[in-house]
């Protein structure tokens, strides 16, 4: 692991030291750590999202749409039942 040091302002350097404390982290790095986490995680939906909003629909979310992936969702969850019980039963022969 790479080592890299900050300089902060002593507000700055104690509100991190009490976000330590009250969030239950063990290091100043671990609190830096997780916001970086959370930063990179944040641009990343950002960038799907813009990426997402430039592209043209192809239909649009209506109760129908939402209705066929419910549909789907179900047709899903009941074949994987079905497979699963398929197995359980070739097993017990």
């Amino acid at each position: 692991m790479s080592t890299m040091n900050i300089s902060l302002p002593d507000s700055l350097k104690a509100f991190v030291d009490e976000q330590v404390n009250e969030r239950g982290y063990g290091t100043s790095s671990e609190y830096v750590r997780e916001l970086i986490r959370r930063d990179r995680d944040r641009t990343q939906l950002r960038g799907l999202l813009l990426a997402g909003a430039a592209t043209v629909p192809t239909r649009p979310a209506d109760a129908a749409y939402f209705q066929g992936l419910r549909d789907r969702v179900a047709r899903t969850s009941t074949n994987a039942g079905k497979a699963s019980s398929t197995t359980r039963s070739r097993g017990k022969a």
